[in-house]
């Protein structure tokens, strides 16, 4: 980060989080020590030669800094308009997904994190790349901020599950969508209200229509395609925090709930990051490169008139999702209706 980002995130967390020195290490040195620890992965001992503190001190104040950055988290993991009362501007400023989504308000995914666990519990977390991992689901607006994280799962526990824990519990405040509105999803969570995902059993992901010179083939891939391009949010806000924070590549062997502590701070961080004024990050920037170049190599091919009618009956899923399905089914259809006749 930035010098200015450096020197408002020390001032807030010291302010308003408990973020605090001693008579032998400042503040500023216990800000540099837990980001130089996120950052670069580095082991105490390393923290130790470079700070030139002991390994004891290296690890409290270290848990300090998390600590405070894990109570930001309460203030500034959020949206940012909780009434959703507006389009987002990335929506409302792009042809692609206006009028079409304009009542879409984020995406949500899951997303794999390196754990270390005992022998005993490595079964549970056992995740699909086939070693132990933490499990964390999170929402994000079109600005690739966090506004939902529920990390601390398993690894082997399914995407659908933690979702139902995290919009069930009141517990957890998740930010509901208000009536008309809804989050993407893909296939792993259910239609519901609210909540709408891609057409099943139907070409999805943005590289399979590259590999086919982004042809789609009927109507159902016209809505699946955009659906994927817009949703695709998630994955490049997952991808910045990944790049900025190594040690979620490469666990240390904490105890689990420091391992969901350093989740947590390193979301909060990737957030404040991305809100701050200065608006200057170069990982930010090039992720929006990124998707500039995706946006110009992606344009949709036209279908042929004769692919234009679909017979298939969608409807016919709905009574094995969640509630309200057949309303968001009904949304899908109108979206996809809109798109082939644009």
């Amino acid at each position: 980060m930035t010098q200015e980002v450096f020197t408002d995130l020390l001032a807030e967390l010291v302010g308003s989080h408990g973020l605090h020195g001693s008579m032998r290490m400042t503040d500023r040195e216990v800000l540099a020590i837990t980001l130089y620890i996120l950052s670069q992965n580095e082991s105490m001992r390393g923290a130790m030669e470079r700070f030139q503190h002991s390994s004891e001190t290296i690890s409290r104040y270290f848990s300090v800094g998390l600590s405070a950055l894990e109570s930001l988290a309460k203030q500034v993991i959020k949206p940012l308009d909780p009434t959703f009362s507006r389009t987002p501007a990335e929506i409302r400023q792009d042809r692609r997904y206006m009028p079409f989504f304009k009542d879409c308000i984020g995406a949500i995914d899951g997303t794999h994190v390196d754990a270390r666990v005992s022998n005993e519990e490595k079964v549970a977390f056992i995740g699909r790349s086939g070693s132990t991992t933490q499990n964390v689901m999170a929402v994000c607006d079109f600005n690739m901020c966090f506004t939902f994280i529920m990390p601390g799962w398993e690894g082997s526990a399914h995407d659908s599950r933690i979702f139902k824990s995290a919009t069930r519990n009141p517990h957890y405040s998740f930010p509901h969508p208000p009536q008309g509105k809804y989050y993407l999803l893909d296939a792993g969570y259910p239609l519901q209200r609210g909540y709408l995902k891609l057409y099943p059993d139907t070409r999805y992901h943005i590289p399979d229509f590259e590999r086919a010179s982004n042809v789609t083939r009927n109507r159902k891939e016209v809505f699946n395609k955009r659906h994927s391009s817009l949703r695709g949010v998630i994955e490049q806000t997952f991808g910045v925090w990944k790049k900025k924070w190594v040690i979620l590549r490469d666990m240390p062997p904490y105890p689990f709930p420091k391992q969901v502590q350093i989740v947590i701070a390193t979301m909060t961080i990737h957030n404040y990051i991305r809100r701050h004024p200065s608006r200057h990050d170069v990982d930010f920037l090039n992720a929006e490169a990124n998707q500039r170049e995706t946006v110009e190599d992606s344009s949709d091919n036209q279908m042929s008139s004769s692919m234009l009618r679909d017979d298939s009956e969608q409807l016919t899923i709905c009574n094995k999702e969640g509630e309200g399905a057949t309303e968001m089914a009904a949304i899908r259809e109108q979206i996809t209706n809109a798109l082939v006749n644009m």
